[in-house]
This record gives structure tokens, sequence and C-alpha cells, in this order.
């Protein structure tokens, strides 16, 4: 049985049994872009067991956090070189004291003051996570930060509005309103459905294709056809040595 942070604050708890104590997302676009960036990266990288993945899921990172209830739960946040098993949260003592390598936070009215300041401190201070990005769905504000020295420096962005992403060896960017992954290249990163449509359109592309390769044989050969019964009509035997 498995029990809430809440329930498990008058017992030491068994980390097998802490579940995520996280609010729902506030909006339909927090949920999409929560999504995107969960699905978007699982599958691409699909043929890897080695990194664990938290959606909107708590981070428990201090036995003493269960009494006061100081634990947080990052909307995003990549661990790499773990397993891939499904964790009902992510326990840091169980976990060897791992935290996460990267956060993105989806900004909102009521969470916006909080991801800027206590939340970006605590992810410098304590979980010397590496990189920390926020989004707003709503608004489109998007910065990102990169631990230099202990402390949080701003990562510049390029011409195109991106910032590059050395734990994710992507770029992440907004377009069309969405926080996207970008590789190198500047291609953008697409998900399981993306990825169906474009092959469904290449299909239909390369069965264009061949149709038209066929039209055209069909046409040489109606010409040759012309051509040879003209030079018939002008008394010229093809077939003679």
């Amino acid at each position: 049985m498995a029990f809430t942070a809440e329930q498990l604050a008058e017992r030491m708890p068994d980390a097998r049994e802490l579940l995520s104590d996280e609010p729902e997302m506030e909006s339909t676009q927090h949920y999409q872009q929560l999504a995107l960036l969960v699905s978007h990266l699982e599958w691409h990288w699909r043929g890897r067991n080695d990194f664990f993945i938290g959606a909107n899921l708590t981070v428990y990172y201090a036995h003493e956090q269960l009494q006061r209830r100081q634990f947080r739960g990052p909307d995003f946040f990549l661990v790499r070189d773990v397993s891939h098993t499904p964790r009902n949260s992510w326990v840091v003592w169980e976990e060897g004291g791992r935290y996460p390598d990267l956060i993105i936070e989806l900004l909102s009215d009521s969470t916006a003051a909080v991801d800027r300041t206590d939340k970006k401190s605590l992810y410098q201070n304590i979980f010397r996570t590496p990189e920390y990005f926020w989004f707003s769905p709503i608004t489109g504000e998007f910065a990102g930060f990169r631990r230099i020295d202990q402390q949080y420096e701003a990562i510049a962005v390029d011409k195109r509005g991106w910032r590059w992403s050395t734990q994710l060896g992507l770029y992440l960017g907004v377009q069309d309103g969405w926080l996207r992954y970008f590789e190198s290249s500047g291609t953008r990163v697409l998900g399981p459905e993306e990825t169906a449509l474009r092959e469904r359109d290449l299909a239909v592309l390369e069965r264009q294709r061949a149709e038209q390769a066929e039209q055209r044989s069909h046409e040489e050969r109606q010409r040759a056809e012309r051509l040879a019964q003209r030079l018939r009509d002008l008394g010229i035997d093809l077939d003679r040595e």
C-alpha cells in the first residue's frame, strides 16, 4: 500500500511508499506543453534506457521534509545515467544522492514568482542542478540558466532565440508558441505522431514519384511506337539488317 507524504508525516517512511504530491497543471496549454516535452524526448531517445524523466513529480530530498512538507516537484526534470524504470516519485536518498540534471518549470500566474526566485535558489544551491529553464505557455516567456562556479548564469540565446542545453545535447527554443527541442543542425525534434505523419507523407510522395515515373515510361513507349509506325509508313523497315 502506498501513502502520500502527508500520511507518512507521522511515521518513518519507507521510500518505496512515497507517492508524488503535486497539484494539477493550471491550463490545457500547460498540460499540452508538458506532454510535448516528455513524449518528444522519450521518442528521440527511444533506443536508450539510461535516463529518467519526471513530469510534475515530487522530488524528496531530505527525510525531515516529510514533517515540514518542504519538498518540491518540478514540472519537468531529467536525470541522466540512471535506470529508465518508472517511479512514483524521485527519492534522492534512494537514488544514490542523485538530483535532477535539468529542470524546466512552466510558469503560471500562481507559480511564476516562486519559479523565478525560491525554486531557482533551491535548484542552484541544494539540488545543484546544472541547467534550469522556465517557459510560459501563455506569454511565451523563456529563460535558461547554467550552473557555473556554484551560481546560475543566464544561457545566451542564438539569433533564433534558442538556448543550447549541454545536458540534452539539444537546443531548446520556442516555435509556434511551444517550447521545442532542436538538434545542433537546426532540425526540429519530432514526436511519435509527427514522425508517423512525416513517414506517411514520405510514403505518399514515393508512391507519387513511382506513378510519375511509370507515366513517363508509358509516354516514352508510346512515342517510340509512333515513330516506328511513321518510319514503316515511309517504307523503312526497322527490322531489316
